[in-house]
């Protein structure tokens, strides 16, 4: 490979001054390596996991008689069995036609498992949040919260750059069963996939 050929000696003579140069610069490119794969490391540390409890944050959300609400994270959760599943985007295809209707059609079976509050949440702005919530008919089966500026979603360690497709920074596809604000179970998708955090994927994981 190249860096091999930067690191390992020559079976060419060379002069000593070059090879101790290939040899720092073997240990400077390691150590690159090493650092960039730590601070991946690192950052991957600091995601959301079961048996954590959800950071504080605040949502904005429409209420039934149209009044843009706060809700916070304890006012969500305090003393419930919340399923909080969260989406890259409102209107977007997988989002719209698969993630959230599956929520919608499922809400009496979790309802029946004890499920107090279905959430959706997404780095959206309520107003986008509500009228994606006329459109997809959630009533009150599902209550879709906006991150409008994706404090909850950072402070979780899931969010997603779709920079590259302008729309900034978004949130990760996942679904989780919470417990008086405690992580019980974490659907957690790769990106760009739909695999694990369905509402069938939930409802079959709830005991």
């Amino acid at each position: 490979t190249t860096l091999n050929r930067f690191c390992l000696p020559s079976t060419l003579p060379i002069h000593k001054f070059a090879s101790r140069r290939n040899n720092r610069w073997g240990i400077l490119l390691s150590s690159s390596f090493s650092s960039v794969s730590n601070s991946r490391t690192s950052m991957a540390a600091q995601s959301i996991a079961v048996g954590q409890k959800l950071p504080d944050a605040k949502f904005k959300y429409f209420d039934g008689e149209g009044q843009m609400r706060d809700m916070s994270t304890e006012e969500l959760c305090k003393g419930k069995r919340v399923v909080l599943f969260a989406v890259p985007g409102a209107f977007t295809p997988t989002c719209s036609t698969k993630h959230v209707p599956g929520f919608v059609d499922k809400a009496d079976e979790f309802k029946q498992k004890g499920i107090d509050t279905i959430a959706c949440v997404s780095v959206n702005d309520a107003f986008v949040m509500s009228a994606w919530g006329k459109e997809q008919r959630t009533g009150d089966k599902v209550l879709l919260l906006a991150d409008g500026n994706g404090d909850f979603t950072r402070a979780l360690g899931l969010e997603l750059d779709l920079s590259d497709k302008g729309l900034g920074t978004r949130s990760k596809r996942y679904s989780m069963l919470v417990e008086d604000g405690m992580v019980k179970i974490l659907n957690l998708e790769e990106v760009g996939a739909f695999a694990v955090s369905s509402a069938e994927d939930m409802l079959a994981a709830i005991n």
